[in-house]
Protein backbone atom coordinates (compact mmCIF):
# COMPACT_ATOMS: atom_id res chain seq x y z
CA UNK A 1 0.00 0.00 0.00
CA UNK A 2 1.25 3.21 -0.80
CA UNK A 3 2.36 5.50 1.81
CA UNK A 4 0.00 8.29 2.75
CA UNK A 5 0.65 11.80 4.11
CA UNK A 6 -1.98 14.59 4.60
CA UNK A 7 -2.77 18.31 5.25
CA UNK A 8 -2.12 20.17 8.57
CA UNK A 9 -4.93 22.82 9.17
CA UNK A 10 -3.51 25.61 11.68
CA UNK A 11 -6.32 27.75 13.31
CA UNK A 12 -4.53 30.61 15.00
CA UNK A 13 -3.49 34.24 14.23
CA UNK A 14 -0.07 35.58 14.81
CA UNK A 15 0.20 39.32 16.88
CA UNK A 16 1.99 41.78 15.22
CA UNK A 17 5.15 42.13 16.55
CA UNK A 18 8.65 41.33 16.35
CA UNK A 19 7.85 37.44 17.50
CA UNK A 20 5.12 37.16 14.77
CA UNK A 21 6.36 33.57 13.66
CA UNK A 22 6.71 33.14 17.84
CA UNK A 23 3.79 33.56 19.47
CA UNK A 24 0.21 32.81 18.48
CA UNK A 25 -2.82 34.81 19.88
CA UNK A 26 -4.18 32.69 22.04
CA UNK A 27 -6.55 35.35 23.27
CA UNK A 28 -8.72 34.32 20.26
CA UNK A 29 -8.52 30.46 21.15
CA UNK A 30 -7.44 29.74 17.46
CA UNK A 31 -6.40 26.17 16.71
CA UNK A 32 -4.71 24.16 13.98
CA UNK A 33 -6.03 21.18 11.95
CA UNK A 34 -3.73 18.78 10.25
CA UNK A 35 -4.81 16.52 8.10
CA UNK A 36 -3.38 13.40 6.65
CA UNK A 37 -1.75 14.02 10.22
CA UNK A 38 -0.04 10.58 10.99
CA UNK A 39 2.74 11.17 7.93
CA UNK A 40 5.99 12.12 9.08
CA UNK A 41 6.18 15.62 7.33
CA UNK A 42 2.36 16.85 9.37
CA UNK A 43 4.03 15.47 12.53
CA UNK A 44 7.08 17.42 12.41
CA UNK A 45 4.52 20.40 11.08
CA UNK A 46 2.14 19.78 14.25
CA UNK A 47 4.94 20.17 16.76
CA UNK A 48 6.47 23.08 15.50
CA UNK A 49 3.20 25.06 15.11
CA UNK A 50 2.47 23.34 18.82
CA UNK A 51 5.97 24.90 20.18
CA UNK A 52 5.18 28.35 18.45
CA UNK A 53 2.14 29.01 20.61
CA UNK A 54 -0.89 27.06 18.71
CA UNK A 55 -3.41 26.66 21.18
CA UNK A 56 -4.50 23.35 19.54
CA UNK A 57 -4.34 20.83 16.38
CA UNK A 58 -6.73 18.55 14.79
CA UNK A 59 -5.29 16.07 12.87
CA UNK A 60 -6.35 14.44 9.94
CA UNK A 61 -5.44 11.14 8.33
CA UNK A 62 -6.62 8.15 6.36
CA UNK A 63 -5.54 6.24 9.61
CA UNK A 64 -4.56 8.57 12.11
CA UNK A 65 -4.53 5.22 14.97
CA UNK A 66 -0.87 4.46 12.92
CA UNK A 67 0.40 7.61 14.85
CA UNK A 68 -1.27 6.70 18.15
CA UNK A 69 2.32 6.82 19.51
CA UNK A 70 3.66 10.24 18.10
CA UNK A 71 -0.13 11.85 19.08
CA UNK A 72 0.36 10.24 22.93
CA UNK A 73 4.21 12.13 22.85
CA UNK A 74 2.55 15.41 21.37
CA UNK A 75 -0.25 15.11 24.16
CA UNK A 76 2.87 14.88 27.10
CA UNK A 77 4.95 17.43 25.81
CA UNK A 78 1.77 20.18 25.47
CA UNK A 79 -0.42 19.30 27.86
CA UNK A 80 -2.10 22.44 27.95
CA UNK A 81 -2.88 22.44 24.39
CA UNK A 82 -6.28 20.17 22.65
CA UNK A 83 -5.07 17.86 20.17
CA UNK A 84 -7.82 15.88 18.47
CA UNK A 85 -7.48 13.21 15.75
CA UNK A 86 -9.60 12.00 13.14
CA UNK A 87 -10.04 10.01 10.26
CA UNK A 88 -10.66 11.86 7.10
CA UNK A 89 -9.93 11.15 3.40
CA UNK A 90 -9.27 14.28 1.89
CA UNK A 91 -10.89 13.05 -1.83
CA UNK A 92 -14.26 13.22 0.18
CA UNK A 93 -15.91 16.44 0.30
CA UNK A 94 -18.62 14.92 2.81
CA UNK A 95 -15.58 14.00 5.43
CA UNK A 96 -14.05 17.21 5.12
CA UNK A 97 -16.63 19.07 5.45
CA UNK A 98 -17.96 16.79 8.91
CA UNK A 99 -14.38 17.09 9.84
CA UNK A 100 -14.65 20.54 9.66
CA UNK A 101 -17.52 21.07 12.02
CA UNK A 102 -16.41 19.07 14.54
CA UNK A 103 -13.05 20.37 14.53
CA UNK A 104 -14.50 23.96 14.90
CA UNK A 105 -16.69 22.47 17.91
CA UNK A 106 -13.47 21.61 19.65
CA UNK A 107 -11.09 23.77 18.47
CA UNK A 108 -12.73 27.15 17.88
CA UNK A 109 -11.97 28.97 14.46
CA UNK A 110 -9.73 28.25 11.71
CA UNK A 111 -6.79 30.68 10.43
CA UNK A 112 -3.69 28.20 8.71
CA UNK A 113 -4.27 25.17 6.60
CA UNK A 114 -1.32 23.34 5.80
CA UNK A 115 -1.35 20.87 3.40
CA UNK A 116 0.82 17.77 3.37
CA UNK A 117 -1.51 15.16 1.43
CA UNK A 118 0.37 12.61 -0.83
CA UNK A 119 1.00 9.27 -2.60
CA UNK A 120 4.09 8.59 -4.45
CA UNK A 121 4.47 5.71 -7.13
CA UNK A 122 7.69 4.73 -9.38
CA UNK A 123 5.64 3.13 -12.58
CA UNK A 124 6.40 3.52 -16.36
CA UNK A 125 4.58 6.21 -17.66
CA UNK A 126 3.92 3.26 -20.23
CA UNK A 127 2.92 1.10 -17.95
CA UNK A 128 0.69 2.93 -15.54
CA UNK A 129 -2.84 2.46 -15.64
CA UNK A 130 -5.27 4.95 -15.55
CA UNK A 131 -6.44 4.26 -12.03
CA UNK A 132 -3.14 4.98 -10.88
CA UNK A 133 -3.15 8.06 -12.48
CA UNK A 134 -6.50 9.49 -11.47
CA UNK A 135 -5.47 8.40 -7.86
CA UNK A 136 -1.93 9.89 -7.64
CA UNK A 137 -3.90 13.43 -8.55
CA UNK A 138 -7.39 13.14 -6.62
CA UNK A 139 -5.13 12.69 -3.78
CA UNK A 140 -2.16 14.96 -4.51
CA UNK A 141 -3.80 17.51 -6.11
CA UNK A 142 -7.78 17.63 -5.87
CA UNK A 143 -7.86 16.49 -2.19
CA UNK A 144 -5.33 19.65 -1.29
CA UNK A 145 -8.24 21.66 -3.31
CA UNK A 146 -10.93 20.43 -1.42
CA UNK A 147 -9.55 20.92 1.92
CA UNK A 148 -8.78 24.43 0.91
CA UNK A 149 -11.46 25.28 -0.34
CA UNK A 150 -14.14 24.23 2.58
CA UNK A 151 -11.80 26.46 4.67
CA UNK A 152 -11.40 29.18 2.28
CA UNK A 153 -15.23 29.06 2.79
CA UNK A 154 -14.57 29.02 6.93
CA UNK A 155 -12.56 31.86 7.31
CA UNK A 156 -14.45 33.91 4.65
CA UNK A 157 -17.87 33.54 7.33
CA UNK A 158 -15.36 33.85 9.98
CA UNK A 159 -14.13 37.27 8.31
CA UNK A 160 -10.32 36.89 9.93
CA UNK A 161 -8.41 35.85 7.30
CA UNK A 162 -5.22 33.04 7.09
CA UNK A 163 -2.73 31.39 5.52
CA UNK A 164 -2.96 28.24 3.08
CA UNK A 165 0.45 25.88 2.56
CA UNK A 166 0.44 23.35 -0.14
CA UNK A 167 3.17 20.82 0.23
CA UNK A 168 4.64 20.73 -3.56
CA UNK A 169 7.96 19.21 -4.45
CA UNK A 170 11.32 19.89 -6.31
CA UNK A 171 9.55 17.08 -8.74
CA UNK A 172 7.72 20.48 -9.75
CA UNK A 173 10.53 22.23 -11.15
CA UNK A 174 13.18 19.36 -12.56
CA UNK A 175 12.29 15.79 -13.71
CA UNK A 176 12.72 13.70 -11.06
CA UNK A 177 15.87 10.95 -11.60
CA UNK A 178 16.43 8.27 -11.97
CA UNK A 179 13.00 6.70 -10.69
CA UNK A 180 9.77 7.00 -12.62
CA UNK A 181 7.41 9.11 -11.86
CA UNK A 182 5.20 11.17 -14.13
CA UNK A 183 1.94 11.16 -12.37
CA UNK A 184 3.30 12.82 -9.46
CA UNK A 185 5.66 15.34 -10.79
CA UNK A 186 2.73 16.42 -12.99
CA UNK A 187 -0.03 16.48 -9.85
CA UNK A 188 2.90 18.69 -7.73
CA UNK A 189 3.75 20.89 -11.07
CA UNK A 190 -0.31 21.58 -10.97
CA UNK A 191 -0.10 22.51 -6.90
CA UNK A 192 2.35 25.55 -7.74
CA UNK A 193 -0.41 26.74 -10.58
CA UNK A 194 -3.40 26.30 -7.92
CA UNK A 195 -1.63 28.02 -5.35
CA UNK A 196 -1.27 31.30 -7.55
CA UNK A 197 -4.97 30.73 -8.86
CA UNK A 198 -6.27 30.55 -4.86
CA UNK A 199 -4.32 33.63 -4.14
CA UNK A 200 -5.11 35.29 -6.36
CA UNK A 201 -8.71 34.65 -5.75
CA UNK A 202 -8.94 34.41 -2.40
CA UNK A 203 -6.76 37.34 -1.26
CA UNK A 204 -10.22 39.59 -0.83
CA UNK A 205 -10.74 37.65 2.11
CA UNK A 206 -7.53 38.22 3.78
CA UNK A 207 -6.50 34.18 2.83
CA UNK A 208 -2.63 33.94 1.77
CA UNK A 209 -2.01 31.02 -0.36
CA UNK A 210 1.67 29.44 -0.96
CA UNK A 211 3.38 26.32 -1.32
CA UNK A 212 6.53 24.84 -0.20
CA UNK A 213 8.66 22.32 -2.40
CA UNK A 214 10.50 20.29 -0.02
CA UNK A 215 13.75 18.09 -1.88
CA UNK A 216 13.98 14.56 -0.98
CA UNK A 217 13.38 14.19 2.63
CA UNK A 218 14.62 11.18 4.54
CA UNK A 219 10.78 9.65 5.17
CA UNK A 220 9.39 6.59 4.85
CA UNK A 221 8.14 7.49 1.53
CA UNK A 222 11.96 7.46 -0.07
CA UNK A 223 12.94 3.80 1.96
CA UNK A 224 12.84 0.49 1.43
CA UNK A 225 13.82 -2.04 -0.53
CA UNK A 226 15.07 -0.84 -4.07
CA UNK A 227 15.34 2.65 -3.69
CA UNK A 228 18.70 2.63 -2.54
CA UNK A 229 20.45 3.14 -6.33
CA UNK A 230 18.56 6.35 -6.28
CA UNK A 231 19.08 7.58 -2.34
CA UNK A 232 22.73 7.35 -3.51
CA UNK A 233 21.95 8.94 -6.92
CA UNK A 234 19.87 12.37 -4.55
CA UNK A 235 22.62 12.91 -2.61
CA UNK A 236 25.52 12.71 -4.81
CA UNK A 237 23.56 15.50 -6.66
CA UNK A 238 23.21 17.77 -3.81
CA UNK A 239 25.76 19.97 -2.53
CA UNK A 240 24.86 19.11 1.24
CA UNK A 241 25.73 15.61 0.08
CA UNK A 242 22.18 14.31 2.03
CA UNK A 243 18.81 14.05 2.48
CA UNK A 244 16.87 16.86 4.44
CA UNK A 245 14.74 16.22 7.95
CA UNK A 246 11.39 16.50 7.73
CA UNK A 247 12.17 19.14 11.16
CA UNK A 248 14.26 21.26 8.50
CA UNK A 249 10.99 22.41 6.57
CA UNK A 250 9.50 23.84 9.48
CA UNK A 251 10.98 27.13 9.77
CA UNK A 252 10.26 27.85 6.47
CA UNK A 253 6.43 26.82 7.10
CA UNK A 254 6.07 29.13 10.07
CA UNK A 255 7.02 31.68 8.35
CA UNK A 256 4.70 31.43 5.88
CA UNK A 257 1.68 30.90 8.73
CA UNK A 258 2.49 33.56 10.46
CA UNK A 259 2.82 37.34 10.02
CA UNK A 260 6.53 37.21 9.60
CA UNK A 261 5.13 36.14 5.91
CA UNK A 262 1.74 38.30 5.85
CA UNK A 263 3.42 39.48 2.58
CA UNK A 264 4.36 36.67 0.94
CA UNK A 265 0.93 35.51 -1.18
CA UNK A 266 1.13 33.10 -4.55
CA UNK A 267 4.67 31.85 -4.25
CA UNK A 268 6.82 29.06 -3.72
CA UNK A 269 9.72 28.97 -1.62
CA UNK A 270 11.94 25.53 -2.16
CA UNK A 271 13.75 23.93 0.63
CA UNK A 272 16.34 21.17 -0.74
CA UNK A 273 19.54 21.63 0.05
CA UNK A 274 20.27 23.49 -2.81
CA UNK A 275 19.76 20.56 -5.32
CA UNK A 276 17.82 22.94 -7.96
CA UNK A 277 21.45 24.53 -8.29
CA UNK A 278 22.74 21.95 -10.40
Amino acid sequence: MTAYQGHILHASPFPRSTLAARNYDRANNRSAKVTGGAGTLALEAAKALLEHGASGLALWDMNPDQAFERVKRLHAEFPDRRIITEAVDVRDEAQIASAIKSTIKVLGSIATLCCFAGVVGCTHAMDMTAEEWRRTHDINLTGSFLCAQAVARQIREQATGGSIVFTASISAHHTNYPQPQAAYNASKTALLSLAKSLAAEWSGFGIRVNCLSPGYMDTILNEGHGLERARASWNSRNPLGRMGHPWELTGPLITLCSNAGRYINGTDIIVDGGAMVF
